[in-house]
């Protein structure tokens, strides 16, 4: 059995775990020595660009290419016809859940290019392949689409009226699946008898991606071997390769998926896209690479958006303000055609992070995931983790409230102790480590919460309005796949780690290689970290729900353990001792109890110039290893965000953050932190600014920056982290994850510092200065 890492042990070595180690790729990267999608280019490739649909829902009656195809430089116009006669797949879901009364969902099943149908403002029909990425653009202009126009919805709500445009013939009420968690009497009969309820209505909003890198993507065909590459961003080749090759309806094993830096994802980059199949069977019907980049106008309609969850949510105490049950019913807008894992980012995710960091005996919710004649949905930044901590932790406040208590008394009296864990949900999670109460003091010392009520005066003084809020968070991470660790030593004397997650601007190559050296003693400055190329690993479950550390740092320290076993043999072969005679220890293998031995990096430097072994012992010291996987783990933590509201304007500053965070052993400090300042300013931007609308039209209405806020560096302010680890037990490093934990912490947080500003008892997501203004006039208007 490995022992987790002894960090005090090793606190003493530059590039030791829990160091704060630079990124190793920062150097290349901020010079502009990265290569993107759209960074590369192949001999002889030619250019595509999409036609896509100006309706959101309608029947298609016919497409006329002809003039398309008459234009300077054009060489093909492909529609979906062309794509069902060459016999290709469809993309779909890959799950298989079960509703509310056992019913399986509802799939549906997306043609790369739109045959029958077109369901959403955005949806492709055609492509066009030129030789320049202008006369492509010029030319789709000339595909004529005779679209017969049909009603459209926008709301999930209304999509499930009887009246409501039916997206789907076989989809009825454009209901995808009616989940359900919890017993729903019993709940009930415990929500009747309960000495204080609180109901509150709660808007995840719909969020647009927007990556810093658009998608980009190269087809590329070899008929010799009669194999497709596609260069590309993605959040893992191996996951991509299976879901490309599923929508082409062929074999993994004629796919090479190759993915160099990628410049942002959040979820979106993990699923398949209707551009790409038509983009390979064009390089299989042209002979030439073909090569797409999504423009940044066309990215709003054509990546999957985020959120768009609207719940009812309610909270069940007794008379002494203990929590007995909660409960979430509403509906989850799907878009207009299923992502690889809809629809489990708004249904089971909301249950299983619901519990957060509360005894709470009970939990029901309901959702019902609805088809709507808008942009599909799919996971951003914690697929549903952020949204129940936030469901959660506004029912708290809105508790205190009502009942009059303090906010953190109300929070600590429901924690789950120390003395509870291990510790099983209503949710079927079980929560291994943590000390949820201690994060929560800390948090409150750290934000100077005694004197709040000073800063408030002072601000009332400057005629403004001054909230504090809390936004305590735990989340359940994905449960690692199956993890390659492979470990190369390479004749140039540097060391390879292949494994199948994949950066996508975590930084993983800096805390892999820390993680290396400290089990292998191999010099951090010579490890290189491998993830691109589907065709060099044998696994991988790519980058998502916070796993990457549990699932690549496990596989790399069993695969450290193979490498020592083998350098071993290969130790006693050079020392002339028996194996059992050989020992390891800092890099170095020794015969115990002399000073003869031999370091690893000239062991491998030896077995690379043709070190000649016996029969049946190791002929170098490279591994390949599958690590099998291990349990979820639980990051948690404790924001605390306060804000100063301008009344007359309705414009929100955050004046103050703070952020206790337990991630277990913490590899990188310096990376954690800059993770979890990502996932805040994520949270501020939904809380704040973002909203992806629709009019009932189904034009997207905030189509571009001009009409789409993001938040800037000069919105947040400066960020105090603190981490109180507790250690992971269900892993080897003792690491919980913290990509998403951000984006958990800061929706609850803000929201509730605003609604303590303004004096009100709720008010949706995104608090925009106009909403804001509403808000203070109409709470006015109600006092006097």
């Amino acid at each position: 059995m490995n022992k987790p890492l002894d960090q005090d042990a090793l606190s003493t070595m530059k590039f030791a775990v829990g160091q704060s180690v630079p990124r190793k790729e920062d150097p290349i990267l901020v010079q502009g020595l990265g290569s993107y999608s759209d960074d590369i280019d192949l001999d002889g490739q030619l250019h595509a660009a999409m036609v896509r649909s100006q309706h959101a829902h309608g029947v298609i009656r016919g497409i006329d290419v002809s003039d398309a195809l008459a234009m300077p430089g054009v060489v093909a116009v492909y529609t979906g016809a062309d794509l069902v006669k060459a016999g290709y797949g469809t993309i779909s879901s890959t799950l298989k859940m079960r509703g509310r009364d056992g019913e399986v969902m509802r799939n549906v099943a997306r043609a790369s290019l739109a045959v029958d149908k077109v369901r959403f403002i955005g949806d492709p029909v055609a492509m066009v392949v030129a030789e320049t990425p202008a006369q492509a653009r010029d030319a789709i202009e000339a595909v004529i689409v005779d679209i017969e126009q049909l009603g459209a919805v926008v709301d999930p709500a209304s999509a499930v009226a009887p009246d409501a445009p039916q997206i789907y013939d076989d989809v009825p009420g454009n209901l995808i699946l009616h989940y359900h968690h919890g017993d729903a009497d019993v709940v009930s009969k415990v929500f009747a008898e309960a000495a204080h309820v609180v109901s509150l209505p709660i808007l995840s909003n719909r969020v647009v991606v927007a990556p810093l890198e658009p998608r980009s993507a190269i087809g590329d065909y070899d008929a010799g071997s009669g194999r497709w590459t596609m260069y590309m961003g993605s959040q893992g080749v191996i996951g991509m390769r299976a879901l490309i090759a599923a929508a082409l309806g062929e074999p993994i094993e004629r796919l090479r998926i190759v993915t160099r830096n990628v410049g942002g994802s959040f979820g979106m980059k993990s699923a398949t896209y209707p551009e790409y199949v038509p983009l390979l069977h064009a390089a299989r019907d042209l002979g030439r690479p073909v090569k797409w980049t999504d423009t940044r106008s066309e990215s709003f309609v054509s990546d999957m958006h985020g959120r768009a969850i609207q719940l009812t949510a309610s909270l069940a105490l007794d008379a002494k303000g203990r929590f007995l049950a909660v409960r979430m019913e509403g509906f989850a807008d799907i878009g207009a055609y299923l992502c690889h894992v809809a629809p489990l980012y708004a249904t089971l995710n909301l249950a299983k992070n619901a519990p957060s960091v509360y005894r709470t005996p009970l939990i029901e919710v309901d959702v019902r995931a609805v088809l709507t004649n808008t942009t599909p949905v799919g996971p951003y930044r914690g697929a549903g983790r952020p949204d129940a901590n936030y469901v959660m932790e506004r029912l708290i406040d809105a508790a205190a409230v009502q009942m009059g208590v303090d906010r953190a008394s109300l929070r600590r009296r429901n924690h789950i102790r120390p003395k509870d864990i291990p510790y099983s949900t209503p949710a079927d999670t079980h929560y291994d480590s943590g000390d949820f109460t201690v994060l929560l003091d800390k948090a409150l010392e750290a934000a100077d919460w005694k004197g709040f009520a000073r800063r408030r005066r002072e601000s009332r003084k400057r005629g403004m309005l001054r909230g504090i809020g809390i936004g305590q968070y735990l989340e359940v991470t994905a449960p690692p796949m199956k993890e390659m660790g492979g470990i190369r030593f390479e004749k140039d004397g540097s060391v390879t780690i292949l494994t199948g997650t994949l950066d996508y601007g975590q930084g993983h190559a800096t805390p892999f290689a820390q993680v290396l050296a400290s089990r292998l003693g191999v010099p951090f400055e010579k490890i290189n970290l491998f993830q691109a190329d589907s065709d060099r690993l044998i696994a991988g479950g790519g980058t998502g729900g916070s796993k990457s550390l549990m699932a690549s740092g496990a596989a790399i320290v069993e695969a450290s353990e193979k490498v020592i076993e083998k350098g071993r043999a290969v130790a006693a072969h050079v020392l002339e001792a028996a194996p059992v005679d050989v020992e390891f220890e800092a890099g170095r293998f020794s015969i115990v109890g002399t000073d003869r031995g031999v370091g690893i990096m000239e062991l491998a430097e030896s077995v690379n110039a043709g070190l000649l072994m016996p029969d049946g012992e190791p002929a170098s010291l490279d591994v390949d290893h599958v690590h099998e996987s291990a349990p979820s783990a639980y990051p948690n933590g404790c924001h605390i965000a306060e804000v100063e509201v301008d009344p007359e304007t309705g414009v929100v500053r955050i004046v103050g953050y703070v952020a206790v965070n337990d991630f277990g052993v913490i590899v990188n400090p310096m990376l954690v932190e800059g993770q979890l300042h990502g996932g805040v300013v994520q949270g501020f931007g939904q809380a704040i600014m973002e909203h992806a609308r629709y009019d009932e039209s189904g034009q997207l209405v905030t189509g571009s920056f001009m009409d789409y806020a993001m938040p800037r560096a000069g919105d947040v302010p400066y960020f105090r982290v603190e981490n109180h680890a507790v250690p992971a037990t269900t892993n080897v490093l003792g690491v919980k994850g913290c990509g998403e934990a951000g984006c958990a912490g800061s929706l609850p947080s803000i929201m509730n510092a605003l609604v303590d500003a303004l004096g009100v008892t709720h008010i949706d997501m995104p608090a925009t200065p106009q909403a804001v203004w509403r808000a203070i006039g109409e709470a006015r208007g109600a006092a006097g």
